[in-house]
């Protein structure tokens, strides 16, 4: 096309008239004509366009309202129905009322400029996403109603305030029971948890009190204590392994590892309770308690002790006796006059840190401790010391198995000597093989008396008459009672012989003939006021008091055998006793070994009188004193090596029997008992061994008898005698 073609030139103002096309059907003529009418419709149709934006305005406006009160309508059914669901009351669901319809004015559409009015479309009351009605894609919808379902519940809307309320009430009781509990424990329980922090640092010690003294007649110390340590152990507190702590310990304890390791590693009681105290050992010596505080184990314990000393080591121990580890006694003195040694022990009570140490300050109480009293005994330390050893020369020269030795002082019945063999260092009182070491012979060990005891024959004869102290009577060789033939171990054939004779050559047919004018039960009566049958009650723990047969219970051969001093058990103690009675001018004197009770501040406490009785009459006692010499005196007497150059001696042998689980042992019990001077009577001394070999009293005892009184009266410088030894006729 060329510039030229008129299908290009167009009339400017064309496009504006095109533009103000109407689907009227006017033309752009019509339309130009009629400008002045367009102008006025114009103007209307704005006011209309105004109207029309006013009328939308109001039904937004009235559509937010019915929103609005639409919800409050649907909050308020659920309500009612969760009060339902709560009560177990349910209705029908209340069906949301249907929504105002409409009008043609209300769902207008904006006028265009031109004034025509779109229809609005038609609003939808269904789901926003109704299912599809079947029918594959692309197909038509099928036409008609859609169903309304109702509005599900909404899930309730959680509120605030409730849940503040919920919070400050938990916090308001957390609060309540803490402080319910802080006040229990700082007001109702405050005391009991003190205490139990109080417990767990404190420590309670013992302070052992100080034990008395043993003392001998003179004051000396035969057993006392010296100041020691005791080694105890906290088990909570043990640093390191117990195992190891055990086997350190165990040298310096003198005990075996596998004893400390148990009392170490056991922090517990049975029942639950913590051990804060247990003894390691007792009176360990100061060096040894040094070196245990320089291994600074928080839970060793070194504390304030006292170790038992007994200077003479076997001096009189089997009297003695000894304690134990707790410091209580045992045997012996040490064991019969405990509650009088020992006192009361106090104790100390103290806060401890964690390294074992005292805290400044704190908690401390003293309790102190009671210390034991002093007894003082009638022994003699050099006596003792001498009597002892010529005990156990005669022991082991005749190869005896035990044996003892005493003397006792005439009138007052005091103890001067006691020795007892085997004995044992009471130092040391754990290191022996046999405890039969520890016995006391003396007054623990019972036997056969043998001859000893036919001097309470010649008592009783010559007290009832049967015959008189010079006087004779004819004696077989041989006597038989029940099936026993009894013979007299000298051989005189069919003699007279005197008293003297009978009692010098000990003759069993004599003292059995003097037994049956006696008669049993008188025999019996002297037995018993010879002190036969019972303890002496000389203080030792433990002593026996033999077995004395009643007439009643006599067999035939008793007749026989119980005078001579068989079927039947006496102690060494019980003879000597009895031969003090007859040196005492015929009165029987309890035999004691306690001088006197000394308590701590040196009170001396009174002792009572020792028993005494009358057993026969001094005439008798003087005449049986006299005839007693003969034993040594006479030519054929049982004890001539007992014979001493400057004093005159008394006594009697006698050869008995040892009994063994009721049978009697092989060999013999040797006893030599007597007194001196024979004219003025001091000393009683007793010596008894027993000879599993077999032996004669006056040949295996009788040099013992002989040292013994030689050493006790020159010791207490008693006079020699001034006239020779009397001369005795044993034959009538």
């Amino acid at each position: 096309m060329t510039e030229s073609d008129p299908r290009r030139r167009r009339d400017p103002s064309s496009i504006s008239r095109a533009r103000r096309y109407t689907p009227r059907g006017r033309t752009v003529r019509e339309a130009a004509e009629g400008s002045e009418d367009n102008r006025a419709r114009e103007n209307g149709a704005r006011d209309r366009e105004a109207a029309r934006r006013e009328r939308n305005r109001t039904s937004q406006q009235q559509e937010t309202d019915d929103l609005a009160a639409r919800r409050r309508r649907e909050a308020a059914a659920r309500s009612r129905e969760r009060r339902q669901r709560e009560t177990g009351t349910i209705t029908e669901p209340r069906r949301p009322e249907p929504e105002p319809k409409r009008t043609a004015a209300d769902r207008s559409e904006p006028l265009r400029r031109t004034g025509t009015v779109r229809p609005a479309p038609t609003r939808r009351t269904g789901p926003i996403n109704p299912p599809r009605r079947g029918g594959p894609r692309g197909t038509v919808r099928a036409t008609g109603p859609i169903e309304v379902r109702p509005i599900a519940s909404l899930p309730r809307i959680g509120n605030p305030r409730r849940r503040l309320r919920m919070a400050a009430a938990f916090v308001m009781i957390l609060l309540l029971v803490s402080g319910a509990r802080l006040v229990q424990l700082q007001v109702t329980d405050s005391a009991a948890y003190a205490a139990d922090a109080l417990n767990q640092r404190l420590t309670t010690e013992p302070l052992p009190a100080e034990r008395g003294a043993i003392l001998d007649r003179n004051g000396n110390r035969l057993a006392y204590s010296i100041e020691a340590n005791y080694i105890a152990v906290d088990p909570g507190m043990v640093a390191g392994d117990p195992a190891e702590l055990a086997a350190t310990l165990a040298p310096l304890l003198a005990r075996k590892a596998s004893e400390i390791e148990p009392i170490i590693a056991t922090k517990e009681t049975a029942q639950g309770e913590a051990i804060r105290f247990a003894y390691l050992q007792r009176g360990v010596s100061l060096d040894v308690g040094d070196e245990i505080r320089e291994m600074e184990n928080p839970g060793l314990i070194i504390g304030e002790d006292e170790s038992r000393m007994v200077p003479g080591h076997d001096l009189a121990a089997n009297v003695i006796g000894f304690t134990g580890g707790e410091g209580t006694g045992l045997v012996g003195l040490e064991a019969a006059y405990d509650d009088w040694l020992s006192g009361e022990d106090g104790e100390v009570s103290y806060e401890r840190s964690q390294s074992g140490q005292p805290i400044p300050g704190a908690f401390y109480r003293e309790e102190e401790a009671v210390p034991g009293n002093d007894i003082q005994l009638t022994l003699d330390d050099k006596l003792q010391f001498q009597v002892q050893n010529i005990l156990q020369e005669t022991v082991n020269e005749h190869d005896a198995e035990f044996g003892s030795a005493m003397v006792m002082e005439v009138g007052s019945g005091e103890m001067l000597a006691m020795a007892s063999t085997p004995t044992y260092d009471a130092a040391n009182p754990f290191d022996v093989d046999d405890p039969e070491a520890y016995r006391d012979y003396g007054t623990q060990a019972t036997v056969d008396p043998g001859s000893i005891h036919k001097a309470i024959v010649f008592a009783a004869a010559l007290e009832e008459g049967c015959i008189k102290p010079d006087g004779t009577m004819p004696v077989d060789q041989t006597i038989t009672k029940g099936d026993q033939v009894y013979r007299d171990g000298y051989e005189h054939g069919d003699a007279v012989l005197s008293l003297a004779g009978i009692i010098a050559q000990s003759s069993n047919v004599g003292t059995i003939q003097l037994a049956d004018c006696i008669g049993k039960e008188k025999l019996y009566e002297y037995q018993l006021a010879f002190g036969l049958g019972q303890s002496t009650g000389v203080g030792i723990a433990g002593e026996a008091a033999g077995i004395l047969q009643e007439p009643q219970n006599w067999s035939g051969t008793s007749y026989g055998s119980v005078p001579i001093g068989h079927e039947g058990t006496a102690t060494i103690m019980q003879m000597a006793a009895l031969y003090g009675a007859i040196a005492n001018d015929g009165v029987y004197v309890q035999p004691t070994l306690v001088d006197q009770k000394i308590e701590a501040d040196g009170t001396v406490v009174e002792q009572p009188e020792p028993e005494k009785h009358r057993v026969i009459s001094k005439e008798t006692a003087e005449s049986l004193q006299y005839l007693l010499q003969a034993p040594i005196a006479a030519e054929t007497g049982t004890g001539r090596n007992a014979a001493l150059e400057n004093y005159h001696l008394a006594g009697k042998t006698g050869t008995g029997s040892l009994v063994v689980d009721g049978v009697y042992a092989p060999g013999n019990i040797t006893s030599f008992v007597g007194f001196a001077p024979a004219e003025d009577p001091q000393y009683v001394v007793a010596v008894s061994v027993y000879v599993p070999g077999g032996g004669g009293g006056g040949s295996t005892t009788g040099d013992a008898f002989k040292q013994i009184n030689e050493f006790a009266l020159g010791y207490f410088g008693v006079r020699p005698a001034a006239e020779p030894a009397p001369v005795f006729d044993v034959w009538g």
